[in-house]
């Protein structure tokens, strides 16, 4: 039987390492809203950042709403294309009640991010941060602040932890490097 480990390269992010970042998080965006007199609203990115967003979740202390987007500017390859869909939309039309928290699992050219983030500053939002599991700034393209963070890696590409290739190896519990003889096939 195939085992999905022997497309790893390396362990880059232990699973005892996101745990630890997670709940680092948790810790900063609970202080920076339990004093806020807006709802906070966590936007998950699908499909990506669902574990993390998951873990996240129970970490938190305070009282939240979640709710999903799906965007994307990859397609099939391992380099984002620069062009930006929105598959799947708040459910809300304005966020004017709203402290935004943008959850997503990595941060790389930052087209996607940067896009999205007007989206949802244009519906009003009361404010609107970035939270994301793993930053690849080498590979910027476009200025993003990224309020909460978890790792910042070299320019590699990474699987696991809900991070893929082609849909494949978002179940790994911990992020890794993908052999390029994968992705080369």
């Amino acid at each position: 039987m195939y085992n999905i480990e022997n497309d790893v390269k390396k362990v880059l992010i232990t699973e005892e390492q996101i745990k630890e970042a997670v709940k680092r998080i948790a810790e900063e965006i609970t202080r920076d809203h339990e004093n806020s007199d807006k709802q906070l609203l966590l936007v998950c990115i699908l499909k990506g950042s669902l574990p993390f967003t998951s873990d996240l979740l129970k970490e938190l202390r305070i009282p939240c709403i979640l709710d999903f987007m799906k965007v994307s500017s990859y397609g099939s390859g391992t380099v984002s294309t620069g062009q930006v869909k929105v598959k799947y939309d708040l459910s809300y039309e304005t966020l004017e009640d709203y402290d935004v928290v943008v959850i997503e699992d990595i941060i790389d050219t930052g087209h996607t991010l940067s896009n999205l983030l007007v989206h949802l500053k244009n519906r009003q939002a009361h404010s609107v941060k970035l939270c994301a599991l793993v930053d690849k700034p080498d590979r910027r393209l476009v200025d993003v602040h990224v309020d909460y963070k978890g790792y910042t890696i070299p320019d590699e590409f990474i699987i696991g932890y809900g991070l893929d290739y082609n849909e494949e190896y978002r179940n790994l519990p911990y992020i890794g490097v993908l052999k390029e003889e994968v992705y080369h096939r």
